[in-house]
């Protein structure tokens, strides 16, 4: 099986070949455009080259990896009572296998393997923990995500230490099976 980093490798390889530009010179277009947003970047590539959605958003990742851009910038800290809860469920998370990739975006950490399967959302009472579980049935703590988050088939709100058990290690480790 390939790594995270081997699957990316690849990914930009095919766009290289596919839009006719290395990736060296899509960094250097980024770089002069002054654009530093993420979205931005890839509107502007979209526009200026054609590319598909997902061969814009790894190259803007890349090129602003690349050129030092923090991409974390804006990633909303746990507040102070939901820090432990927030770290418990993160080590968990990153302990399903060597192959969980942690993506800061605005406002929560996107998790994936070959695709993203989860992502923590800090909040002031809770730590919203959105999965990607289809078919898997609601009940009342793994609450249908439509409304929330539309990306996620579900949601659980963990409040407290002692909520990250078994039960949601389950629901987190079959949503990491499924995206690898």
């Amino acid at each position: 099986m390939a790594t995270v980093a081997e699957g990316i490798n690849s990914q930009l390889r095919n766009i290289e070949k596919t839009y006719g530009k290395s990736i060296d010179d899509l960094t250097r277009v980024i770089a002069e455009s002054k654009l530093t947003k993420h979205n931005e970047v890839v509107a502007m590539l979209k526009a200026r080259y054609g590319m598909a959605h997902a061969a814009a958003h790894r190259v803007s990742l890349t090129a602003r990896d690349r050129l030092g851009i923090d991409s974390s910038k804006g990633a909303k800290a746990p507040a102070a009572g939901m820090a432990p809860v927030y770290e418990r469920l993160l080590k968990l998370m990153t302990s399903l296998g060597p192959d969980v990739e942690q993506a800061p975006k605005t406002g929560y950490v996107s998790l994936r393997r070959r695709k993203q399967f989860a992502m923590l959302q800090p909040g002031s009472k809770w730590v919203n923990v959105g999965l990607i579980l289809p078919g898997t049935p609601a009940s009342d703590r793994l609450e249908p995500a439509g409304k929330w988050n539309a990306l996620f088939t579900h949601r659980v709100r963990v409040g407290a230490t002692a909520e990250v058990d078994s039960q949601l290690r389950s629901w987190l480790a079959s949503a990491y099976r499924a995206a690898g």
